[in-house]
Order: C-alpha cells, then sequence, then structure tokens
C-alpha cells in the first residue's frame, strides 16, 4: 500500500456519530487510527444569531462536525451556507490532500466545490425507502454515481441492485467485532434494568422503527405469555404510542456500545423480528453476527441477506409467522448440540472482521488512487 500519511478522509453521513454504534463507527474508527477522518453529520437546526460548526474530537485523528444553521431559509441558502461553512473548516485545518466517503447522496449538494483524489460511496442501506426519506434523495444518488471512483454495498442484495449503476461495485456485508461481543459468553451478572426480568429471555437489541414487525412481536408474546421479550435500544420515526404494551414485553431504552454484551449475556434467544416492506429489502443487519458472536441462538423473519450468508449454513433459524417464530424459538431453548453449533459459528465468524472489511476497502481505495495517478501521468506527458 503506498503512503497515505498526508491523506485525510471526510466522511458525510446521514448517522449521527453518538447514536447506535454501527458500520459508520466501525469503519472510520479504524481509519482515524492512523490518519485524520472528519466525520461531517447532517445540518441541525437551531443557531439563533449566526451559523457555526460544532466541531468534537472523541477519539485521536477523530473529528465530528456538526454544522448548526439558522432556520426557516430555503433550500438554496442552506446549502449555500453549508458551502461556506465547509470551505473554512477545510482552510482551519489545513485539508489539502483527502478524499471523500459518502453515506447519504444528499451531501452532493454541499461538496462540489473541492476536489478530493477519491470519492467513496459506501451504500449501506437503500435510503429512498426509508421513512420520510426526502424525494430529491434518488436523484442525488443517481448523481453520486456519476462522481463516484468507488461504491461499497452494505450486503450482496444491495449489490445487486446497484451494480448496474456504477463499473466498481463491491459488496461488504456487515462485519463483526468478535472480541466485543464475544464477552457475552462469559458475563454471568444482569445489568441492573434487566436483572428481575424472568426467563426464558428472547432479546433483541438496535433502533426501534418501521423496519421493526411489532405486530408480529405482539402476537408472539401473546402466544407464549411465560417468555419474557426484552427490547434494547432507542426509538426513531415511531411513536411510543405505537409500541405494544404487554406484561412480558420490555423496553430497557438505548443503551452504550460497550454495555451491549451485558445485556445479551442475559438472553435465552436473539432475535431480528423485521417486517417486510421496502426499508428491509435490501439490509443486512449488523446485528446478526454480534448475536453470533455472543453465543446465542438467532431467529430471524426471513431476510434475504440472513437467509444467504447465515440461514444456508443452519447458523441462524428463520420463521416467517407468529407460529413458526414461537416453534423455531422453542427449538433453539432446548437445543443439544450448542457446541458444534458454536464452532460453526466461529469458524464462519473467523472470515468477517471489520478489520479485514476495512483492510479491503482499503486495498480498493489506494488501486483506484494509483489508477487515477497512471492516468494524470499519462495526460501530462501528452501535453509535454
Amino acid at each position: 500500500m503506498p503512503n497515505m500519511t498526508s491523506t485525510d478522509l471526510v466522511c458525510f453521513s446521514h448517522l449521527r456519530w453518538n447514536f447506535v454504534y454501527q458500520r459508520p463507527q466501525h469503519l472510520l474508527s479504524r481509519f482515524s487510527k492512523q490518519f485524520r477522518t472528519f466525520f461531517i453529520e447532517e445540518s441541525i437546526f437551531d443557531a439563533t444569531t449566526e451559523n457555526f460548526l460544532e466541531i468534537n474530537n472523541p477519539q485521536e485523528n477523530l473529528f465530528v462536525v456538526v454544522p448548526h444553521l439558522i432556520g426557516e431559509k430555503s433550500e438554496e441558502v442552506n446549502v449555500s451556507v453549508q458551502k461556506e461553512l465547509l470551505s473554512k473548516l477545510f482552510i482551519d485545518k489545513q485539508i489539502t490532500s483527502y478524499f471523500f466517503w459518502y453515506y447519504t447522496p444528499m451531501a452532493v449538494a454541499i461538496t462540489d466545490q473541492f476536489n478530493p483524489t477519491v470519492i467513496v460511496y459506501d451504500c449501506m442501506d437503500e435510503l429512498s425507502a426509508f421513512k420520510f426519506a426526502p424525494q430529491s434523495l434518488k436523484d442525488r444518488e443517481n448523481e453520486l454515481f456519476t462522481k463516484a471512483d468507488l461504491v461499497f454495498t452494505g450486503g450482496y442484495s444491495l449489490y445487486e441492485a446497484k451494480k448496474h449503476k456504477h463499473p466498481d461495485v463491491h459488496a461488504f456485508p456487515s462485519s463483526i467485532d468478535y472480541a466485543h461481543f464475544s464477552k457475552a459468553r462469559q458475563y454471568t451478572t444482569d445489568p441492573l434494568d434487566q436483572a428481575h426480568i424472568p426467563h426464558p429471555r428472547i432479546g433483541y437489541f438496535g433502533v426501534l422503527d418501521e423496519r421493526m414487525d411489532f405486530d408480529l412481536v405482539e402476537a408472539v408474546a401473546r402466544r407464549k405469555p411465560e417468555w419474557s421479550f426484552v427490547m434494547v435500544g432507542p426509538l426513531a420515526k415511531i411513536s411510543p404510542e405505537s409500541l405494544p404494551k404487554l406484561p412480558n414485553l420490555y423496553y430497557l431504552g438505548m443503551k452504550q456500545y460497550a454495555e451491549l454484551p451485558e445485556y445479551i449475556s442475559g438472553w435465552d434467544v436473539a432475535m431480528m423480528p423485521f417486517a417486510h416492506n421496502e426499508s428491509t429489502r435490501y439490509i443486512s443487519p449488523t446485528k446478526t453476527p454480534e448475536y453470533l458472536a455472543a453465543g446465542k441462538p438467532v431467529v430471524s423473519t426471513p431476510i434475504i441477506d440472513v437467509l444467504r450468508q447465515y440461514g444456508r449454513h443452519g447458523l441462524v433459524s428463520i420463521a416467517g409467522t407468529a407460529e413458526e417464530f414461537v416453534r423455531v424459538t422453542a427449538i433453539a431453548l432446548t437445543n443439544s448440540e450448542r457446541e458444534e453449533w458454536l464452532e460453526n459459528v466461529d469458524d464462519i465468524l473467523a472470515q468477517n472482521s471489520w478489520d479485514k472489511t476495512w483492510q479491503r476497502m482499503m486495498y480498493l481505495i489506494t488501486r483506484k488512487l494509483n489508477e487515477k495517478q497512471r492516468m494524470n501521468n499519462v495526460k501530462e506527458q501528452l501535453y509535454v
């Protein structure tokens, strides 16, 4: 890999750094171990007297940048203001050699004045299918496809949906921080807010949003009142009133990434009750390998990437209805071949770490950078 010590990474994300710890945090925290990384979040419209950038430095070489804008302005004005703020950031932080990393195509509108050495689009979800997605998102994504040098996708089904839109698309499904989640295999004490919940416990952690099939969760909980269903994670884009409420359903709220193994350790089965809708059509849930690394049996609705990566290897049980969910969960609770299953789990997960994913991504980025440099050299020679 050539010397990139003078190169900064500038990422534009629709997700907040301090929200749920997932793909962007895993990947960019690895880059920041060697190089400066700027994580640019979407604007917040709460400024009162002047527009400004809030810059935090949560770890060495990582800068989280949040634009704060005065509200009630036109889209054109807001874009212009963000361009000015970003240009000032580049001057103040002396960002001169850099490549762009997009999670949100909407950022294309505020970045056309820059000249990155490489542009990466890490398409982790089909954002246009999500609730409250802007109408212009598809147009912005098409524009990003024309600008990007490399496109990564968050799963194989998403790769199949995007591969015809760009000549250099690569699938990178959700990876695993095995050392972190395998701690759940050793923990013996419960967090205080989970300790009182009776066993058997069927657990879920992650964002509670429109991707969840709460009708399924309620139906299963009603069928098995002697089971406890533990939901760990923040609400997003849905109201608390819409959640099913039963004596054996427990909502514990958002927890820090560092706390998750403690909660999972106290579960008997982990679940992924995802709905069948446009927002789940292409997902590759990060929690699948995380549950498995924790040593927990997993029951999931039939998500395509889960079926392909884990269901066909017998690592995850699939259930499409409440009756099936109850049946396969009951089997998981009484599984007597746990050691053999864990060996298979570990064999599969050994091939899929965030470190390896990042190394493969960096190889492709470096190769692309070399290709562009060679092309520039040829052009220079032609004009000599």
